[in-house]
């Protein structure tokens, strides 16, 4: 019946397409000639002289044009929260993943209000990188409070909104650390700290100004987009929480050997994994400020080099050592190529993204031995080998690649080790920094409110004696 219709309305059917067709073809060759009478015109002002308005025009193109990149990239590493959950979530147990979620969801919230408030003003007062930034010293900022007065301008939102996303991912790598056995709260004010104190101190040396960025070897201490300021300093302080939390009950046996906790959902760390490549791009290249700044394209292809260079390397490793093909440490060593090349991804050549995701991928595998083995400090997902080691080789990692091709920084393989000098020198100040104040914000709350959920709660499930609901409708 319907092949009948079909046929038997078919001269109709022609008929009409003709009359529907025709008009359209006729429209799209008038707006052909159009366009190129257009361009021609175009061809025929360009001999003119450019006058002054069109000048101004052009630099507002480009303030605008940066101004959406650096908030396109913003967004892009805020989605790097939903990898830190997913990943996070996979490594855990699932009595106790809702916990875990939670931890991470609060960080960007807890930790936006307290950089908003006076981080970002520690951190980048006296920079002059946006308006309302200009009172400050090499050790700390006092401007930018509230982000009110003459802070309140579209270039200071922009930068702080970029700026909010990085320290946000500082507090979640603690929260992998100390996951499953930590108080709620003290995670939170662990956020707030972080955001508020440390992370800004830090970062207003590095980025805003301050002594380290103008040390007199070489070009000052260069961490390009965050592997000491952001990673650095979040993996250290998760080596010191999750050492004075104490390892999860049942981790360690009487003679001092580790027993596995197998993680409930391994698509979960597949996925975060890939939502935090994805946006690690916003982080790299992002760091820019700018996408008129063409070096760009070079980051984010040194930024990729680097993470499938760490992935492939320490899938066949492992492959090596096992027989087996392991994902879990394959996304891993990804992650980890990932943050080596953050302090140095505007800084080298290609080769030696590959080079640098490769060293990465043998620093975690030792780092991750003799932190759960020799030291016994039960790490759940693995951040402080990922985010603190390899943090600390990113920067060094500046001194030795650094070709000289960008701001004139030289690594060693120009023959200078003067800024390899100046990154060493960075490298101590962060473990004092991150690990003096570490200690003392969580001995201070070990004093007060407590770290440990008891262990009868923490066997039962944290998720329900913490926040009174599965993640997982009627799991016991």
């Amino acid at each position: 019946m319907i092949h009948n219709r079909i046929k038997t309305g078919s001269m109709l059917n022609r008929i009409t397409r003709w009359y529907i067709v025709a008009p359209v073809i006729t429209f799209c060759l008038l707006l052909a000639a159009f366009h190129t009478t257009a361009a021609s015109d175009i061809a025929i002002a360009s001999n003119y002289p450019v006058h002054s308005e069109e000048i101004k025009d052009v630099a507002e193109l480009k303030v605008s044009i940066d101004l959406a990149w650096t908030l396109l990239c913003g967004f892009l590493v805020f989605n790097m929260q939903a990898g830190f959950a997913f990943l996070g979530a996979g490594f855990l147990q699932k009595k106790n993943t809702l916990n875990y979620l939670t931890m991470s969801f609060m960080d960007f919230c807890v930790g936006g209000l307290i950089f908003w408030v006076f981080g970002f003003a520690l951190m980048f007062g006296g920079s002059y990188l946006a308006y309302g930034l200009d009172a400050g010293n090499t050790l700390v900022g006092y401007s930018g409070f509230f982000l009110s007065f003459s802070s309140f301008d579209y270039s200071t939102s922009s930068l702080w909104l970029f700026q909010m996303m990085f320290s946000a991912a500082a507090c979640t790598i603690v929260a992998g650390a100390v996951a499953e056995r930590i108080k709620f709260n003290a995670h939170v004010i662990c956020s707030a700290v972080l955001c508020g104190l440390i992370y800004p101190i830090y970062g207003h040396w590095v980025w805003g100004g301050g002594w380290l960025a103008n040390l007199p070897f070489g070009s000052g201490m260069k961490d390009f987009a965050g592997s000491g300021v952001v990673h650095g300093v979040g993996g250290l302080i998760a080596f010191v929480g999750a050492w004075m939390v104490g390892p999860r009950f049942g981790k360690y046996n009487p003679d001092g050997t580790a027993n596995m906790f197998h993680g409930h959902n391994l698509s979960f760390v597949v996925l975060g994994t890939l939502f935090l490549l994805f946006g690690w791009f916003g982080f790299n290249a992002g760091s820019t400020l700018g996408s008129t700044d063409l070096r760009v394209s070079i980051i984010a292809a040194n930024t990729f080099l680097a993470a499938c260079t760490g992935g492939v390397a320490l899938m066949y490793i492992t492959y090596y050592d096992t027989g087996k093909y392991d994902i879990v440490m394959t996304c891993n060593g990804t992650l980890a190529g990932c943050v080596a090349i953050t302090a140095s991804g505007a800084y080298v050549s290609h080769w030696a993204a590959v080079a640098i995701g490769f060293i990465a991928v043998i620093i975690l595998r030792e780092s991750l031995h003799f932190v759960e083995t020799k030291l016994r400090i039960d790490d759940p997902v693995g951040a402080i080998s990922v985010h603190g080691a390899n943090g600390l080789w990113g920067l060094l990692s500046v001194g030795i690649f650094a070709d000289g091709s960008y701001l004139g920084v030289k690594g060693l393989i120009t023959g200078s080790g003067w800024q390899l000098l100046s990154q060493f020198i960075g490298c101590i100040v962060l473990m004092i920094w991150a690990l003096g104040i570490g200690f003392i914000l969580f001995y201070v709350l070990k004093k007060t409110i407590g770290l440990r959920v008891p262990v009868n709660e923490e066997n039962t499930g944290i998720d329900v004696y913490e926040h009174g609901i599965s993640c997982y409708p009627g799991f016991n």
